[in-house]
């Protein structure tokens, strides 16, 4: 876990980009979001309801209000993240999301074979 938090957080996922990376999602194009380092960012302002967050490190992020009922998080880890009024996808159960929000765990999607 350590090489994930000296990992550069993406540049389009910055708080000012948020714009932006809306902008390219109404377009039908999906920013590279899998597997990245999103430790600690305000991702409230960014449309992820289907973005692939699939091994994304998301420890500390605010995940509140945001609808991901479509969103691939097969294998990422959100410990200590804020998901006040989040949507999880259906298949994600909350014993999956409790396990990672409180230890650390990744996240598994039981439908997700991609």
């Amino acid at each position: 876990m350590a090489e994930i938090k000296r990992t550069l957080k993406p540049e389009i996922m910055l708080e000012e980009n948020a714009q932006q990376f809306n902008k390219l999602v109404a377009s039908g194009t999906h920013p590279d979001t899998a597997g990245k380092n999103l430790s600690d960012l305000d991702l409230r302002a960014f449309n992820l309801s289907t973005a692939d967050l699939s091994g994304c490190y998301m420890r500390g992020a605010n995940l509140s209000g945001l609808d991901l009922s479509g969103a691939n998080l097969d294998g990422a880890s959100i410990k200590n993240a804020h998901i006040s009024g989040c949507l999880f996808p259906r298949d994600l159960s909350a014993s999956e999301i409790h396990l990672s929000l409180t230890y650390g765990t990744r996240l598994r999607q039981p439908d997700r074979d991609e």
